[in-house]
């Protein structure tokens, strides 16, 4: 069984002093937690694979292919591979569990 707690994730995390800590990997898809916070820009670019965000913690919006969604704890978001997408408007940090199927290039 593989099993994770999100404080020691958002620990390991912060001491690579990255956003983004991938945390499991495997053939079909990989796990991994991003921090952004309160105010931060988000660099993201898209990507190769389809994937999925869900909110652990924070409050702020999302853009997805010109269209504005409000997040928070508990939203779950799909965005397709290749396509636009960044959080903005970050009022509160957010913790996001992020699904890549399959895994995202390295």
């Amino acid at each position: 069984m593989d099993a994770f707690e999100t404080c020691q994730l958002e620990a390991e995390r912060a001491a690579s002093g990255n956003l983004y800590l991938e945390f499991l990997r495997r053939d079909s898809m990989s796990l991994g937690l991003y921090t952004l916070d309160a105010g931060a820009e988000d660099p993201q670019t898209p990507h190769d694979e389809d994937e999925a965000y869900v909110v652990v913690a924070g409050r702020g919006a999302i853009m997805v292919a010109g269209e504005n969604q409000d997040v928070g704890p508990g939203s779950v978001v799909f965005v397709g591979r290749g396509v636009e997408h960044r959080f903005h408007s970050i009022t509160e940090r957010l913790q996001i569990l992020v699904v890549f199927a399959p895994p995202e290039s390295a």
